[in-house]
């Protein structure tokens, strides 16, 4: 959709790429944009064979421009991530929001989930699909100061595709609970700036300091946000990516 500089957007776990449509337009009006859903979800096809993270973002460099700025959230953040590792040359810049390079609590690493929530989750994802994302959906938007209505948007954008496959839904849990991009951070060769919620459940705000100790980075904290930023501060979500896309393009060379 659109027209300008490609820029590639990356959901997260369970979710699609209608989660977008509160700042595709106005992205849109400057950037051709790539929305697209992961391995297994919305109506992207899933190999059982392809598990693995970096399988997960070969199957989106496949269909993403040559190059682009990408943009991460959740799970799509650390998918992003790969996809600069394994390609460097296709990504310009790295936008990661509500994103980390490891989901769970490791030693040096406080600043997490806690790994027996996401074990329960896949627990119960076998026993119950539906009723395990309906949940993974109340807690992405648990201490927002607009939880209520995030949380309605979120479920709507959300039906507007497929639900996701339950191989994919079982593999994508697994790589939140095993993937740690800690020490790939250094060996980045693209800008990197995340964006965290103040008031984020699943990663709290306090990873700043440890972003920032791992990789050199830099992350900004959105005030009253949780884990969908994008839908529940759609304008501040998108000054920032504009912001920081206007930087990347601003600093290109005549």
């Amino acid at each position: 959709m659109g027209s300008g500089p490609d820029l590639v957007l990356l959901h997260g776990w369970g979710m699609n790429s209608a989660v977008w449509a509160a700042v595709l337009p106005r992205l849109a009006g400057n950037y051709r944009v790539w929305s697209m859903d992961l391995p297994g979800h919305g109506g992207s096809g899933y190999d059982p064979c392809t598990s693995a993270l970096s399988a997960w973002a070969s199957a989106c460099l496949a269909v993403a421009p040559e190059r682009a700025a990408w943009v991460g959230w959740s799970l799509g953040g650390q998918i992003a991530l790969q996809c600069a590792l394994q390609e460097p040359q296709r990504v310009e810049r790295l936008l990661l929001i509500a994103s980390t390079p490891c989901f769970v609590q490791k030693t040096g690493w406080p600043h997490a989930m806690d790994p027996h929530t996401l074990q329960l989750f896949a627990r119960t994802l076998q026993r119950d699909p539906r009723q395990t994302l309906s949940r993974f959906l109340s807690l992405q938007v648990k201490g927002d100061e607009a939880a209520r209505e995030t949380l309605r948007q979120l479920r709507r954008e959300v039906a507007r595709r497929p639900t996701p496959d339950s191989l994919a839904l079982q593999h994508g849990l697994r790589l939140l609970l095993t993937v740690d991009l800690r020490e790939q951070l250094g060996h980045l060769e693209c800008p990197l700036r995340w964006l965290l919620g103040e008031r984020d459940s699943l990663i709290p705000a306090a990873v700043r300091g440890d972003l920032v100790s791992a990789g050199g980075v830099g992350a900004d904290i959105l005030p009253g946000a949780a884990h969908v930023p994008f839908l529940s501060h759609a304008s501040q979500c998108l000054r920032w990516l504009e912001t920081e896309l206007e930087r990347q393009y601003e600093s290109r060379p005549a």
